[in-house]
């Protein structure tokens, strides 16, 4: 079953974002917290959203999103954050279906692009996202800012 997240999964989800960054080698590199993951979904304007899959009453995976533009299209789209199913849970569907029900969004609402970024080495993601028909962005390179790069970008003033 595919369903919306409350308020009551949050644990869970910040479970799940830890096996994730565990998997993906960067477990260091969590500092979200419960408080800050619940203001983002459930504050008095969330612009993140999550879906959780689960077997029975047991949450099995999770896939968290946010609404994105482009100005190509002309429309909204959305970039899925992560997409993450505990490994005792693998091979069921549930991954399948959670990026069944963000397709839906996308379509229903008119969206034009459903994207998300996956790690160059994650062959078994990479061979799952071709299975369903999408397509690598070769063209297009990644680029972040964060932690003193992006204080000193911010601090910089503007040429009068």
């Amino acid at each position: 079953m595919i369903r919306p997240a409350t308020p009551d999964d949050v644990p869970a989800i910040i479970d799940m974002i830890r096996g994730l960054a565990e998997y993906e080698k960067a477990l260091d590199e969590v500092e979200t917290t419960a408080e800050q993951l619940h203001d983002a979904l459930f504050g008095p304007s969330p612009a993140v959203f999550c879906h959780i899959a689960t077997d029975g009453e047991t949450v099995a995976g999770f896939a968290l999103w946010f609404v994105s533009y482009s100005t190509w299209l002309g429309r909204h789209g959305i970039h899925l954050e992560d997409l993450y199913v505990h490994p005792g849970h693998r091979g069921a569907g549930h991954g399948k279906q959670l990026l069944v029900e963000l397709a839906r969004i996308c379509v229903e609402r008119g969206y034009g692009r459903f994207e998300w970024a996956v790690l160059d080495w994650n062959t078994p993601s990479i061979e799952f996202y071709r299975s369903l028909g999408a397509e690598p962005l070769d063209e297009w390179d990644t680029y972040r800012l964060t932690g003193p790069a992006l204080e000193k970008l911010a601090a910089t003033e503007h040429p009068r």
